[in-house]
């Protein structure tokens, strides 16, 4: 079932919450919304859901318009951040719970709902516990629940907030591939919310980055790395350092680099903001035109890696980041070296202004 969410807005008060929102999620895609706290994420969850209503626009769930539903209604199984289970019911019946309130025309049998729930459980690795009580259980373990018990009524669509954010590093990996596995099985249509960016980058097919309940970039996970449409996305998905400088006639400098610059095409200068990550960076000993000359302050291993802190006069600070054999010996503390960037991603510098600003 495909998802359209078309120039949806909500606001609270004063704050704007969602701000003309528009996207759609193909039938059978795994989707991302991914951005900071506070930039609308699981408001823009909920309206589709059918949990909070949007102040205008529409969301159309297979084509049909559903802004009017309510959540029953639509279909859609929903995994929420803190969990919200029922404490007075085990685990066992905590997953059961969706099939056993169906009508009774398509309520299961006794049979059917044992084996489904065990299923589940089995598959959230938490079929040990199933005569236990939320109480009894840790964060993770609740969270685990509450994915088993949305999965139980085979939703149509299956949304997400923050699904594993209780849980520990080992079991967060193992659900991750799980969710990709069941993905790959019978291809349901998933939203989740996620201010992680391994996380989406990992497991989605499409990632919307939104800030400030707008969306910044909607795009396949290695376009939004690697082709950032601005500032913000390009600080958001991994860190970068900003240069300062001009452009004019399609070029930007940045003292004695020189890069294209196809937004600046006139001959009048703009100011501009070059962008080029820590790994984008070649270093030497000797001069060889296009780059700069700085001083290592600090060389530290990172397992694969060294990660080099340098001082230039005109760039302040600048962080490198070369294979380990690349970097050893040669670029230890104090020593003086010539550092290249091999890319840098150019924007007009009143996009890295308000609220594109790193």
């Amino acid at each position: 079932m495909s998802i359209e969410v078309r120039d949806v807005s909500k606001a609270f008060g004063a704050f704007k919450a969602v701000d003309h929102v528009t996207f759609t999620v193909a039938s059978g895609e795994l989707f991302a919304l991914l951005g900071p706290s506070g930039c609308g994420k699981t408001t823009l969850l909920r309206i589709v859901a059918g949990l909070e209503t949007a102040d205008s626009g529409s969301v159309l769930l297979g084509g049909a318009d559903a802004t009017d539903q309510n959540a029953r209604e639509r279909g859609v199984g929903f995994v929420f951040q803190h969990y919200a289970l029922f404490r007075h019911m085990t685990v066992f019946e905590n997953v059961a719970f969706g099939l056993r309130v169906r009508p009774r025309e398509n309520r299961p049998s006794q049979t059917v709902i044992a084996k489904r729930v065990r299923d589940l459980l089995g598959l959230v690795q938490l079929d040990y516990l199933s005569d236990r009580y939320p109480s009894q259980l840790s964060g993770g373990q609740r969270q685990r629940v509450a994915l088993a018990r949305a999965l139980a009524v085979e939703p149509k669509v299956l949304l997400l907030d923050e699904p594993f954010g209780a849980l520990d590093a080992n079991v967060r990996r193992d659900l991750r591939k799980w969710l990709r596995r069941l993905h790959e099985e019978i291809k349901l249509t998933s939203v989740f919310v996620t201010h992680d960016q391994e996380e989406a980058f990992d497991l989605a097919d499409r990632v919307v980055i939104m800030n400030h309940g707008r969306v910044e970039q909607d795009g396949h996970p290695d376009v939004v790395q690697d082709q950032p449409a601005t500032p913000f996305v390009m600080n958001f998905v991994g860190t970068a350092h900003r240069f300062r400088g001009v452009a004019s006639n399609g070029q930007a400098r940045f003292g004695d680099v020189s890069v294209p610059a196809p937004a600046s095409s006139e001959p009048s200068e703009r100011p501009v903001s070059g962008y080029t990550r820590p790994y984008e960076f070649e270093v030497g000993t000797t001069e060889t035109g296009g780059g700069f000359w700085a001083l290592v302050d600090q060389a530290v291993p990172a397992g694969a890696l060294t990660r080099l802190t340098l001082t230039a006069e005109r760039f302040g600070t600048v962080n490198v980041e070369l294979p380990r054999a690349d970097a050893e010996p040669v670029y230890a503390a104090g020593a003086l070296v010539y550092v290249t960037p091999k890319r840098v991603r150019v924007f007009l510098e009143e996009e890295s202004l308000d609220r594109h600003s790193p």
